[in-house]
């Protein structure tokens, strides 16, 4: 899954190494409101499974955002965890949640997630730790 990587490392107080991705994908016209309610679906009856997933990923905190711009909407992503882990847990994984939280990110952005991106992935241009 490492197409999909854009991440940085930083060692927590333990010595841990500690990934973080950002990334940003197209919301299809008109699926706006289709990514709020995936968003308020696994922030609502879903979180225990939402979780679950982020737990088995060594996820620590993710935040979503909707960017809306003059050539369309946008999912801006950043989590902090093991992104390539949670990369290859969301890809692969065959329990209820998981198919169809991939299923949520086909409907809401176009990307399937059981398929390897096409074309170079972002570059890191600045990454400045404190």
């Amino acid at each position: 899954m490492g197409r999909y990587t854009i991440t940085t490392d930083a060692r927590d107080e333990g010595g841990v190494v500690m990934g973080a991705f950002s990334g940003m994908f197209p919301i299809l016209p008109g699926k706006e409101d289709a990514f709020r309610a995936w968003a308020a679906e696994i922030t609502g009856p879903r979180k225990e499974q939402y979780d679950a997933l982020n737990r088995s990923a060594d996820i620590t905190r993710e935040t979503w955002a909707l960017a809306t711009t003059p050539i369309g909407s946008f999912m801006l992503v950043w989590f902090e965890g093991d992104v390539e882990k949670a990369f290859e847990h969301t890809a692969t994984g065959q329990d209820a949640f998981t198919v169809w939280h991939r299923g949520q990110l086909l409907e809401v952005t176009g990307i399937d997630m059981t398929r390897p991106p096409e074309g170079p992935i972002p570059e890191i241009v600045l990454d400045w730790p404190a």
